[in-house]
Order: C-alpha cells, then structure tokens, then sequence
C-alpha cells in the first residue's frame, strides 16, 4: 500500500467543529454505546442461559446482537473519543482496518436479516415441518454463510477504496472511514471504484431483500388465510420484530448508498450514518425484547436466580 500513496494517516473532520456541542454529542453517544452493549451482550447472555431460548430463532438473534455490539464498536468509541481528547487523526492502516471491519458487520447483518426472515417463513407458513427444516445444521450452516459473505464482501469494498492514490488531501469530511467519503480525497479517477462498490452493494442488498420480501408474500398469504383471531395474532407476533428491524436496517441503507451521486451531501451522509452505525445497534435488542415473551420470561428468572 505504502507504494501507491503519499498519505500515511487522515484526519476525520467529524460530526461538527462546534465547541459547545461537543461534551453534550460525546455524552449522548457515550450513553447510546453503554445501552447498546448492554442491550446486545445481555441479550446474548441471556440466550446462553436459558435452554428455552435454544432455538433456530434465537441462534439468528444471538448472532445478530453479536454483530451489532462489533459493529457499534467499529466506531462508536472512536467517535466518543475524538469528541473528548479533540483528536481526530486516523493512521492510514487504522482507517482501513475500520473500513474493513464496518463493512464486513454490516454485511453480515445484512444476510441474517435474510436468513431470519426465512426462518419465520418456515415457522409461519409450513409449522409441522419447522424442526425438520431449522435443524441445528440448517442454522449453523446459515450463519457461518452469512459470516463468509460479509468477509468476502468486506475485502472487496477495502481493497477497491484502497487501490486507489492519496497524494493531495488526507482530510475525510466524516466521522469515521465510510468508503465513499475515503473514496472522495483520492486523487486519482474513482470512477471505475465506484461503479464497483455500487455493483457490490446494490447485489449484497437487493439479493437479501429479494430473499426477505418473498419470504414476507408468502407469509402474509398465510396469514390472510387464518380466520382464528388467536391464529392471527400468533403469526404477526411471530414476524413483527423482525418486520420493524429490517425495515429501520434496509431504509436507512438505501437512503444512505442508493441515491444519485448528485443528491449526496455529507451533512446529509453524517446524519443518516449516525442512525446506521449507532441507534440501530441500540434498538435491535429493544424491538426483539420487549415483543417476545421467551425473552422477558429469562430476564425475569435470571433476575429472581441472582437474588
């Protein structure tokens, strides 16, 4: 890498330059990380626990607050840390270790949603047949895919904003080393790098929600043949959290890469990635918890067992 560019570090331009608001930003995002650890590693305890949450459902779950908590932790504390100290450079190999890690969570994230959302397919529409399909090998087998698709994603994305020259400016108007806004102070033609990371992104995204919105058809198929009331709101309980976190994950993605490049504006890209890269990693666990009934039911026991 050091013989293709002059950079040795980049300097993070930030939320704002704002003095005022910096103590009051570092605080509201310190608080956003302590609960979104706290949300998802509880989360995950508490699946570990309780034999009843070992199921397909709450394998996808586990696995997801895990990659939420590491892609909160991607940046989050950097961001909480320039805020307090005032520094905002970044070495040119931490910039790429963050740009790899971020993308490789966020597409790992992005497949368990797909893969969740074919397991309340199975659950929902073919019932009888849950425990012969989900079997823990269907599970494991989906998940480490999800894991080998985020890397194999990851790389690319890395290596396609990493080949390309930084001779004139180091400063990256974000908070953190986004690809596109890395992209943006290079000095040589990004053009072919960005059709690139477009072609990658818009397959990894459209190749889930193609899988999540036939999964949802036919879940609202069945759902509309269900004439029991008690029936009814069993099946949309069962694909309600699920529903809520992919939409909130996939809407805030699509506004944020799939727009035209005309209408990009960083203000706007700052914004929308605080929402992507922070709240989302703290509402997952909340959505999932405070809709299941299994989840409150281990909360509580762990608590009486502590006492």
């Amino acid at each position: 890498m050091e013989n293709r560019t002059e950079v040795r570090c980049f300097i993070l331009v930030g939320l704002t330059n704002d003095p005022s608001l910096q103590l009051p930003l570092s605080i509201t995002f310190l608080l956003i990380y302590i609960i979104t650890l706290i949300g998802n590693l509880g989360l995950i305890l508490m699946i570990l626990l309780d034999s009843r949450l070992h199921t397909p459902m709450y394998i996808f779950l586990g696995n997801l607050s895990l990659v939420d908590f590491c892609y909160s932790s991607t940046v989050t504390p950097k961001v909480i840390a320039g805020f307090l100290t005032g520094d905002k450079i970044m070495s040119y190999n931490a910039c790429a270790s963050q740009m790899f890690f971020f993308a490789n969570f966020g597409d790992v994230e992005n497949y368990l949603l797909a893969s969740m959302a074919y397991d309340r397919y199975v659950a929902v529409c073919k019932p009888l047949h849950y425990a012969t399909t989900m079997t823990t090998h269907m599970c494991a087998s989906l998940v480490i895919g999800c894991y080998i698709c985020g890397f194999l994603s990851a790389s690319i994305y890395t290596m396609d904003a990493l080949s390309l020259s930084f001779c004139e400016s180091n400063v990256i108007h974000h908070f953190f080393c986004d690809v596109l806004a890395v992209m943006i102070v290079s000095c040589s033609d990004s053009h072919v790098n960005e059709l690139i990371l477009i072609y990658v992104v818009s397959f990894n995204m459209f190749f889930a929600l193609i899988i999540i919105l036939i999964s949802y058809m036919f879940i609202f198929t069945n759902i509309l043949k269900i004439h029991s009331s008690a029936g009814y709101h069993k099946a949309v309980s069962t694909c309600a959290s699920h529903f809520t976190a992919v939409s909130i994950f996939y809407g805030t993605i699509i506004f944020m890469y799939l727009q035209p490049s005309s209408s990009h504006t960083m203000d706007t890209d700052k914004i929308a990635s605080v929402f992507y890269t922070m709240v989302i990693c703290m509402l997952n666990p909340l959505v999932y918890s405070l809709r299941s009934k299994d989840v409150k039911s281990a909360f509580t026991k762990i608590v009486l067992r502590s006492k």
